[in-house]
């Protein structure tokens, strides 16, 4: 089972920066989940709003913006005084901080036109397919993108919900599953509900996918998910999490 760091070890440094990728693969992380977005020139860029509303309070979008503008802002200080400085990586930058035997998930939050940049990435590091996750909640993008990266695991993302004036979380598992096969993905990649058992990822894995939960940060919620069976959670204390459940 994986044990992801959710935008790198983002409970100690900024989120999506080089400093909580590095951090992340210092502790010896399995595996680093990161969101990009395309830049106005074109350039795979790593922050997972869609503008800098978060970094300078502007909300200029990140689409209309050059990689030029992008790496003048200060994307640490939000954070404390000592990760002042802080850039916002290209995808390339990140894929160069991959150890051996490591994953890297890609949250696309972009439209399908991030494509044709990602190929020239992944062709330029070649790393192994298998350290490579395409993850999103566009299911029409994530559908492309197996279809252009075949070699590569693509999961689904969605947010499940329970709504109590009709008893019922949407959307529906079968749901879920039957769409992610007719797109001939690997797996899905929900949120955290209580409705994950091991009934729910019984039902997953036999219709041949996997399942990743996001976000867990509390001990007991990941003891019950780990013993029902699913193939990865996302934290954004990922090693504290892992140390925990070693050491019991």
């Amino acid at each position: 089972m994986l044990f992801i760091a959710h935008r790198g070890e983002s409970y100690d440094a900024p989120e999506n920066t080089l400093s909580a990728i590095n951090l992340a693969w210092q502790r010896d992380d399995d595996a680093v989940e990161i969101d990009v977005h395309l830049s106005h020139d074109n350039h795979i860029v790593v922050i997972h709003d869609s503008h800098t509303g978060k970094l300078d309070g502007r909300y200029l979008p990140i689409r209309k913006l050059s990689l030029a503008e992008l790496k003048r802002l200060d994307a640490g200080s939000y954070r404390g005084e000592q990760w002042t400085n802080e850039r916002i990586p290209t995808l390339e930058e990140v894929l160069q901080t991959v150890p051996p035997n490591k994953k890297l998930i890609i949250e696309i939050k972009s439209a399908a036109s991030i494509f044709k940049p990602l190929q020239r990435a992944l062709e330029d590091f070649k790393l192994y397919p298998e350290q490579i996750q395409l993850i999103g909640f566009e299911l029409s993008v994530m559908a492309q993108a197996k279809r252009l990266f075949p070699k590569l695991e693509i999961f689904w993302v969605r947010d499940i919900r329970h709504f109590n004036h009709i008893s019922h979380w949407q959307p529906e598992l079968q749901y879920l599953i039957q769409r992610s096969r007719q797109a001939k993905l690997d797996g899905l990649d929900v949120s955290q509900q209580p409705i994950i058992d091991a009934r729910f990822v019984s039902l997953v894995k036999t219709a041949g996918l996997k399942l990743y939960i996001w976000v867990v940060n509390e001990l007991e919620i990941a003891k019950k998910l780990i013993a029902a069976g699913v193939d990865g959670i996302t934290s954004d204390r990922a090693h504290w999490l892992k140390q925990q459940l070693a050491a019991l």
